[in-house]
């Protein structure tokens, strides 16, 4: 009862204000200030407020948006904890995916296509990395210093 009465008097003053601009001939925003003073009356007279007022003042009402609230927490934790650990549910399916459909040569012991043996997390913890590989780790970062290198003498730099 209040806030129609709140209401009610807001758009009678606003009323009151375009119709003082009006008389000073400014008619487009008298026109705004009506209109923006009928909002409120327009707002009692459907039921809003009362409904909104209905909702404030209700615990369940408060309850439900915390209930909300903790979902939405509980969601945007679960995304960072599988942000951080790198892998999607994409990334997970592409690499069932991939274990599934890798090719053989006939009477090969080995698949032709993929990353090869050991190429899953509990065959590279199982067999420790072999040297050659360390040293392809350690060459690489020196091939893009010399591709680098070589765009810059190209270049004249």
């Amino acid at each position: 009862m209040l806030a129609e009465t709140i209401c009610s008097a807001v758009s009678a003053a606003g009323l009151g204000i375009a119709a003082v601009t009006a008389y000073r001939k400014r008619f487009l925003t008298a026109t705004r200030i009506a209109a923006y003073s009928l909002v409120p009356i327009g707002l009692v007279l459907t039921g809003v407020v009362e409904w909104i007022a209905g909702i404030a003042f209700k615990p369940s009402v408060w309850l439900g948006f915390g209930v909300l609230g903790l979902s939405w927490l509980l969601f945007m934790t679960t995304r960072a904890v599988e942000r951080r650990s790198g892998t999607t549910r994409a990334e997970r399916k592409a690499a069932r995916a991939a274990g599934r459909n890798e090719a053989v040569a006939p009477g090969a012991s080995a698949p032709s296509l993929g990353a090869g043996v050991g190429a899953g997390p509990a065959s590279t913890a199982a067999k420790p990395q072999s040297k050659p590989k360390k040293k392809q780790e350690a060459a690489a970062p020196g091939d893009d210093f010399s591709d680098i290198e070589a765009i810059l003498k190209k270049h004249g730099i």
